[in-house]
């Protein structure tokens, strides 16, 4: 009578020891998968996520060696053209525009090559000028940190194409009856793989977009500097053209060479 019993007993507990076997053995398998076996799970999906990623890293780093204060205003720049648009030296300060690559030397160069070859311009005329060159220079480094919010968008569309390809593949098996025994397993393993590339994607998003809200505050304050270039170097251009003109320089720096916001 026990020994029916504790057969009952065993009977019964066999698909729970295999069910925690089964487990045992899946657990065992998540540990020893490395990161290439994951990537190479996610099929070409993970490839374009990889790339993305790559791409995101050399941007990051490129920013931060080149979207510097120097490049945009740098005091070596401003000494020198204040020497020279004092000495009235507009040509000399134009050739020395040239040799520089800072954007306050681009909108410099642009107010001095209009106001050389129209010598009777008026303030508003010349500052008009400035003001487009100045616009310009803002919008091409708010430009160049736009690829990290495209990154942004992008990554996390192409993990969800990932995932929904590897559902369609897993319900095609549901569809045809493929649910059996180690085909559940396989199953789950298919959701998982396919689950990888939207996390992908969104780590990838979460890195791009944190910086790119850096980059873009840094971006403002190097136009608010480049705004407050351009006002002082009109101020100096002001001050050397003829008396009746140059009572107009003398306006608000936000009126005098106002940048369109970011």
């Amino acid at each position: 009578m026990k020994i029916t019993i504790f057969l009952a007993l065993l009977l019964a507990l066999i698909p729970s020891i295999a069910s925690a076997q089964e487990a045992m053995e899946v657990a065992e398998v998540a540990k020893d998968i490395t990161l290439v076996e994951i990537l190479k799970k996610g099929g070409w999906v993970m490839g374009a996520l990889v790339v993305l990623s790559i791409f995101t890293a050399i941007l990051i780093l490129l920013y931060f060696l080149t979207l510097r204060r120097s490049t945009v205003v740098s005091n070596r720049f401003m000494n020198a053209s204040e020497a020279m648009i004092r000495k009235r030296d507009y040509l000399g300060l134009i050739a020395y525009c040239h040799r520089r690559g800072e954007a306050i030397a681009r909108v410099t160069q642009k107010t001095l090559d209009f106001l050389t070859k129209n010598p009777n311009a008026s303030h508003p005329e010349i500052r008009e000028v400035a003001e487009a060159e100045g616009n310009r220079q803002a919008g091409i480094l708010t430009q160049r940190i736009s690829y990290l919010a495209d990154i942004g968008g992008i990554a996390p569309m192409v993990g969800l194409l990932g995932t929904v390809i590897g559902m369609i593949k897993s319900f095609m098996e549901i569809a045809n009856g493929n649910i059996e025994g180690a085909k559940q397993l396989e199953l789950a393993q298919g959701v998982w793989e396919a689950l990888i590339t939207t996390a992908g994607g969104l780590v990838i998003s979460i890195i791009a977009m944190t910086f790119y809200s850096y980059f873009r505050g840094r971006v403002q304050n190097h136009t608010a500097e480049l705004e407050a270039a351009g006002t002082h170097i009109l101020a100096l251009v002001g001050s050397q053209i003829q008396p009746g003109r140059a009572g107009a320089m003398s306006q608000p720096l936000r009126d005098d060479f106002p940048m369109r916001d970011l």
